[in-house]
């Protein structure tokens, strides 16, 4: 059974960057042929795709969101990484992490975090 589990970064304020880290057990993220990816669902709006890291650490970023975001693996504790620049207010949203097949379809996923964009 494979869990995933997202940091709690809290508020976060206009500016700065946003660091979320989400934890993966029970597959590892260097198994061939699985994606690891980020999604997001700002309030009364649907899932947007973000990016993803691949099994062999390849990158991939929606054209909307490629100049901010930045996605990162560390294979020794099994998790990966979301970075996101420059937020603005209209990043506020439920963050997820997921495991997306090469074919496109998400099996797992996190229970997602609250991020809120604020002064």
């Amino acid at each position: 059974q494979v869990q995933l589990q997202e940091s709690d970064p809290g508020l976060v304020k206009p500016s700065q960057t946003l660091s979320l880290t989400c934890t993966v057990s029970g597959a590892s993220i260097t198994t061939s042929y699985y994606y690891w990816s980020w999604i997001r669902q700002p309030p009364g709006k649907g899932l947007e795709w973000m990016g993803a890291i691949g099994y062999d650490g390849s990158t991939y970023y929606s054209s909307s969101l490629k100049t901010r975001t930045s996605i990162a693996r560390d294979t020794s504790r099994n998790r990966f990484s979301l970075q996101l620049s420059s937020v603005i207010p209209e990043d506020t949203a439920v963050y997820y992490c997921a495991r997306e097949t090469w074919w496109g379809s998400f099996g797992s996923w996190g229970q997602g975090t609250q991020v809120t964009v604020s002064s």
